[in-house]
């Protein structure tokens, strides 16, 4: 972590978020003097499990939140994904020597790691304040009326994000059809084979999905993935029935799926750019996703942290906001795309698919291009121990 003395420039954050927590935080530690602004009453977040790969680990490690982010994470040994026959298509190695690490956690785990490190670092952080807009010339506008002027601005409040929208930088957002149930359900031997319980395993069927990842000793995350017109695939609670019958070998754990859970509809947002004046929109709000590189999180905490080491470099903020942006873009565009056409799969004949995969889970270049982000050094970081 970096501390810098003199007189505190300020900040003014919306979305108490990954992308928005880290980013204050890094700013926080370079001596800049920051406010967070989250619309709900309270910092809990929804119980899901997250992927963290090595380069959202390098992070965690940079603004000194790795060892509380990574207590009690689960560190599989493989990524597999299964066919329609729960034939495995793909072995990714993981966590071995040379290869990429992976840990998976319980996303409030992360959030309070972050929020932690924040009030560490004197990071103000206010509930119950919801941003609605934001001007290029450096405030923040609130509900209830009220401006807060800055250095800078971030707006980090999530795909529906109102401090982007103020400034007409959306150039597309796209609905790919296609979405899941996720959900958080206790551990059980029974709910898979042996071999496969410390593995994270991808299983299809037609277009449907189903992903088991273990977050804690005692915590599974599960995500049903479907088509967004596949009406009694995505009801909550889950069809118990519907999905055994497309996952018979998952028929122990589909029983013991709950209530619980909630359908999210998969996205891309790309913007005309990443700034307008002093503000800066990052996270799900400027570049969202499809989950299927685990990278969503990981390119919100990338850059979080290469926003402040870019305005905190530089003593134009708008100037050091495009070096951002032209520094992190790239990276961040690559892994929405190369996400985008992984989703392509969701609808192709299980046997086109089974043999597809087959064959190009044996190419070191295709590998390649699927591990890029998660091999990437970011900005500011330096090599995990």
């Amino acid at each position: 972590m970096m501390q810098k003395s003199g007189a505190a420039r300020r900040a003014e954050i919306a979305g108490a978020g990954i992308g928005g927590l880290t980013t204050a935080a890094a700013l926080a530690q370079r001596g800049w003097s920051v406010t967070v602004h989250e619309r709900a009453p309270t910092l809990r977040t929804f119980g899901a499990g997250i992927y963290i790969w090595s380069n959202g680990l390098r992070v965690l490690q940079a603004i000194g939140a790795y060892d509380q982010a990574t207590v009690g994470a689960h560190i599989g040994p493989q990524f597999h994904t299964r066919d329609h026959n729960n034939t495995t298509m793909e072995e990714i190695p993981i966590n071995g020597p040379g290869d990429a690490r992976l840990i998976t956690i319980l996303r409030e785990q992360l959030i309070n790691s972050l929020v932690d490190t924040c009030r560490r670092s004197g990071v103000e952080i206010l509930t119950s304040s919801e941003s609605v807009g934001a001007t290029p010339e450096g405030e923040l506008l609130l509900a209830d009326g009220s401006k807060r002027k800055a250095d800078l601005i971030v707006g980090a409040d999530g795909i529906n994000s109102k401090v982007r929208d103020s400034l007409d930088l959306m150039m597309y957002r796209k609905h790919l059809g296609y979405g899941a149930i996720r959900m958080l359900i206790s551990r059980d031997d029974g709910d898979v084979p042996a071999e496969d319980r410390e593995r994270y395993i991808e299983y299809f069927t037609g277009s449907r999905r189903i992903l088991y990842t273990p977050a804690s000793a005692t915590d599974l995350y599960v995500a049903l993935c479907c088509a967004a017109d596949d009406a009694a695939a995505l009801k909550v609670p889950a069809d118990h029935k519907l999905w055994t019958q497309s996952f018979p070998h998952l028929a122990n754990l589909v029983a013991r799926f709950g209530d619980a859970g909630r359908w999210d509809a998969f996205e891309v947002v790309k913007l005309k750019k990443w700034s307008k004046g002093r503000v800066a929109i990052l996270g799900d709000a400027a570049h969202a996703m499809p989950p299927y590189l685990g990278q969503g999180g990981g390119c919100a905490l990338m850059n979080g942290l290469g926003l402040a080491a870019a305005v905190d470099e530089g003593t134009d903020v708008a100037h050091s906001l495009a070096d951002w942006e032209a520094r992190e873009r790239p990276m961040t565009e690559h892994t929405q795309d190369t996400a985008e056409r992984l989703g392509d799969m969701n609808f192709w004949p299980d046997d086109v698919r089974s043999q597809v995969l087959k064959i190009t889970g044996q190419s070191r270049e295709i590998g390649a291009e699927r591990m890029k982000t998660a091999r990437h050094a970011p900005t500011a970081t330096v090599p995990l121990p």
